[in-house]
């Protein structure tokens, strides 16, 4: 009975940590999305490894300062495209972003 006990408290805490998180992340992904210049600046996402590469619009509509406060290590301009790096977050980050903007 004790196990019982047990595993149903570590399960209701696994799925509150679950839910604190997503609604994190998707705050975040919000905020990526304001500093890229809204979603209507946003014509395309893709992620390689590292690497989230995002075409656009208009860069004068970008906030660098905003991204690097979101953890990005680095970002490089190239023509209408930033290619910025998160880490492993790269796929999921490009995941959000193109799930947002339908």
């Amino acid at each position: 009975m004790e196990y019982l006990i047990i595993a149903v408290a570590l399960i209701i805490i696994s799925l509150i940590v679950i839910k604190y998180t997503n609604k994190s992340f998707n705050v975040e992904v919000n905020k990526l999305i304001n500093y890229l210049g809204g979603r209507d600046n946003i014509i395309d996402a893709e992620a390689n490894l590292s690497r989230l590469k995002v075409t656009l619009k208009d860069l004068e509509k970008v906030d660098k300062d905003g991204i690097q406060k979101l953890g990005a290590k680095g970002i490089v301009e190239i023509d209408n495209q930033l290619k910025i790096i998160f880490g492993k977050d790269a796929r999921v980050l490009k995941k959000y972003i193109k799930d947002m903007r339908i």
